[in-house]
């Protein structure tokens, strides 16, 4: 609790005003809120609720609704169709096993670290990283790497739905963007914007249109504005086009690179370990998957699973292995 809320709880207590204490009371619920203690703000609005009230206090105050709530069980609609901005994944479906070189990983891990923290770093005057942009190429472990950051922060994980908040009719994307971060700005989660390129684009192009630029003030303006309890993940695979405003926005920027032989190795290793494996050429393996994404690589050790398991056997042989990655190339 800062100074000015305890001498604002101390004057209500010295004055003997039951409304005040009351009012106080909802103050520190939705501070708690905004420091990302759900589950305190929502015990102690109940206690709020339960406690009988002193034959001293105004007989028709109204009891506020609690604003502090623990998840964002109604999601916003966009206004013309009433489709949900955005989804959320359950906690237990999220993708959070990364397989990052070392550098990269100690990037993330000071993310999360800080926002464990963030209430001695707040005694201090300092602010957890919040706002986090990921760039780098497709299937490099961008979303991966945000819902990893939800899993081990313990927040709720959303995603914006561009399908939903993309509009042609004047002003609709930008009231869309804001109802969004309206809906987060009391609810400790993480909010995934993919793809962010489509709605900060550099507005010095030629061919956008004024649309385009009064969506990019927008999000610009909702950026700085940004205060929520929980976390922000942006992520581009083109970060080229973004405008330049945007980048000085973010509390941290990490590209999250391709593979090393490395990581590689790591990756195949941990795809593969839930069955057996038979004669690997590491040596041509690595060169076959040089210069592949962490999708890739995953996924044509996934296929050579499923091609094993197909054939009743249980075993993945090196050329299984390098036909399934080599198709898994082919594709992407």
């Amino acid at each position: 609790m800062n100074a000015a809320l305890m001498k604002r709880l101390f004057r209500a207590i010295s004055d003997g005003s039951q409304e005040d204490l009351h009012k106080m009371a909802k103050v520190i619920i939705e501070d708690e809120m905004k420091k990302g203690h759900g589950g305190l703000a929502k015990e102690l609005n109940g206690l709020l609720k339960e406690k009988p009230r002193s034959s001293m206090e105004p007989k028709n105050l109204p009891l506020q609704p609690s604003t502090a709530p623990s998840n964002l069980s109604v999601l916003p609609r966009s206004r013309r169709y009433e489709q949900p901005l955005y989804s959320n994944i359950p906690s237990d479906q999220l993708e959070h096993n990364m397989i990052l070189p070392p550098a990269v990983e100690e990037r993330f891990r000071r993310i999360e670290q800080e926002y464990a923290a963030r209430e001695r770093l707040a005694l201090y005057g300092l602010l957890p990283r919040k706002k986090i942009l990921l760039y780098g190429p497709p299937g490099c472990g961008k979303t991966m790497g945000a819902q990893r950051l939800a899993w081990n922060t313990g927040l709720e994980f959303y995603k914006v739905r561009f399908d939903a908040i993309v509009s042609s009719y004047l002003g609709e994307t930008a009231a869309n963007l804001r109802a969004i971060f309206e809906a987060v700005a009391q609810t400790p989660c993480l909010l995934l914007i993919d793809e962010c390129d489509s709605i900060a684009k550099s507005r010095q192009s030629s061919q956008e249109v004024g649309e385009i630029k009064r969506i990019v003030n927008s999000f610009l303006q909702l950026l700085d504005d940004y205060d929520a309890p929980g976390l922000l993940v942006c992520a581009t695979n083109l970060d080229s086009e973004l405008d330049t405003a945007i980048w000085r926005r973010f509390d941290d920027i990490l590209e999250v690179p391709k593979p090393g032989q490395e990581e590689i190795n790591k990756l195949i290793e941990t795809t593969l370990a839930a069955v057996k494996t038979q004669g690997l050429n590491w040596e041509q393996l690595l060169k076959a998957t040089n210069d592949y994404s962490a999708a890739q690589i995953v996924r044509g050790c996934r296929n050579a699973m499923k091609s094993v398991v197909l054939a009743g056997q249980e075993t993945v042989t090196n050329g299984v292995l390098l036909q399934a990655i080599q198709e898994s190339g082919e594709k992407a």
